[in-house]
């Protein structure tokens, strides 16, 4: 049984090798510990390098039984094939059992999309008088502008902005880089920050270059972006589930909808495939349905 050793040498081959974040890295060892967990339980116990495709079927099947949505199969299954693919690459094992292995069949989920006027009006709802009105403001506007994952805006350094050319740098998953255009309410909203409320704060060390920081000078964390995105939704009385990421929907649906190139929103949105980013062209399609079923004569 070497189940710890095995998962020891897998997460520094993530962090080394794969660059991957900390989050990521987390969300992969924890689908494994399931793994180990239903294997070290069997009678008698198996280690990962005598696991077998019927095994891992058996595995899947187990998960299927105990409710566990498609999705989330899928993402376990991601994290199985990645773990004995680096067992492979080591030589621990002769050859992969997951190889076969086939993802569970998904329904793709629309995610909830936020009209402009909906995001104009949670815009409007901000406080400026507030000590921390206009770093929520610059902070939801940059969100609609860039269509960032909240992860790269929470990230976001002073040192990565190029207001002169009107992009930011963003770095993405697995520690890409990429160059994303900036609008200029965003810029504007960035700017009075900066040179205002940003500049009185007693930032903490090692902060210096972080763009969005607490009233404590430190870095924000993502839940505190997840509760200002709520408490403005309330406010500007849209009753929809939404989060920093239905800004990033927004940014690609209404750019799609507008005839923006597919492969330029998949780059500025940094998606690895084209089939990510089609997701966009399904919404785009139920937007002309609803144009069609609202104000067609014979609809």
């Amino acid at each position: 049984m070497n189940w710890q050793s095995d998962i020891r040498g897998f997460k520094a081959y993530l962090q080394l090798e794969r660059s991957l974040s900390a989050n990521s890295v987390e969300a992969y060892l924890a689908d494994l510990h399931k793994l180990e967990s239903y294997f070290s339980t069997l009678e008698p116990p198996k280690g990962p390098t005598r696991v077998t495709l019927e095994d891992l079927q058996a595995f899947l099947k187990y998960l299927h039984e105990l409710g566990l949505q498609a999705s989330s199969q899928a993402r376990i299954l991601s994290g199985i094939k990645a773990f004995y693919k680096y067992l492979l690459l080591e030589g621990l094992v002769p050859e992969n059992p997951a190889e076969l292995l086939e993802m569970p069949r998904m329904r793709r989920k629309l995610p909830e999309i936020l009209h402009i006027e909906e995001i104009s009006a949670m815009l409007a709802t901000i406080d400026l008088s507030k000590a921390e009105g206009h770093r929520n403001l610059a902070i939801l506007d940059t969100l609609y502008s860039c269509g960032l994952r909240v992860s790269e805006l929470v990230d976001l350094k002073l040192s990565s902005l190029f207001f002169d050319i009107g992009f930011i740098k963003v770095i993405g998953k697995g520690n890409k880089e990429r160059l994303v255009p900036i609008g200029e309410s965003a810029q504007k909203a960035i700017g009075l920050y900066v040179t205002g409320t940003r500049r009185h704060l007693n930032i903490a060390k090692g902060a210096e270059d972080i763009l969005f920081l607490s009233r404590n000078g430190r870095p924000l964390t993502r839940m505190l972006v997840f509760l200002l995105v709520k408490n403005q939704a309330m406010l500007a009385g849209i009753h929809k589930t939404i989060s920093p990421h239905t800004f990033r929907h927004a940014f690609a649906t209404h750019m799609v909808e507008a005839g923006a190139d597919l492969r330029a929103v998949q780059e500025m949105l940094g998606h690895e495939s084209i089939t990510t980013t089609e997701i966009y062209t399904h919404l785009s399609r139920e937007y002309l349905k609803d144009v069609v079923r609202q104000f067609h004569p014979r609809r």
